[in-house]
């Protein structure tokens, strides 16, 4: 048992949109992310996500409607809910979601990390 560092462990990588475990709990993962630009519309048929935005600013877009987040600031995305995240500038965030939950969702294309990189 050690503590993790958050801001360590965004410090030790630059790219967008691939997901880094730093903890793990009851079956649950704790990621960190840095996203730029838009992401895939998608959703998860069986798992809700947190997302925590540390550092920065993004929108989650929903199919009616757009949610702006800051630092400090939380939402919870139900399952089968289809979204899709967008940064104007790079963002840092917290995501919390059940083991083996695919970033991409329902949808497979070349962001989709099968297995996340653990730091």
């Amino acid at each position: 048992m050690e503590k993790v560092v958050i801001a360590d462990k965004l410090a030790s990588f630059s790219e967008h949109w691939q997901p880094k475990v730093i903890a793990e709990l009851n079956g649950q993962q704790v990621k960190l992310a840095k996203f730029a630009g838009e992401f895939t519309w998608h959703h998860h048929a069986d798992e809700d996500e947190l997302f925590l935005v540390v550092a920065g600013r993004f929108r989650m877009e929903l199919r009616d409607r757009s949610i702006e987040l800051g630092p400090g600031e939380l939402l919870v995305v139900p399952r089968g809910v289809e979204h899709r995240p967008v940064a104007d500038a790079e963002v840092s965030v917290l995501l919390f979601e059940p083991a083996g939950t695919l970033n991409t969702g329902n949808v497979r294309n070349a962001r989709t990390i099968d297995e996340p990189q653990r730091i």
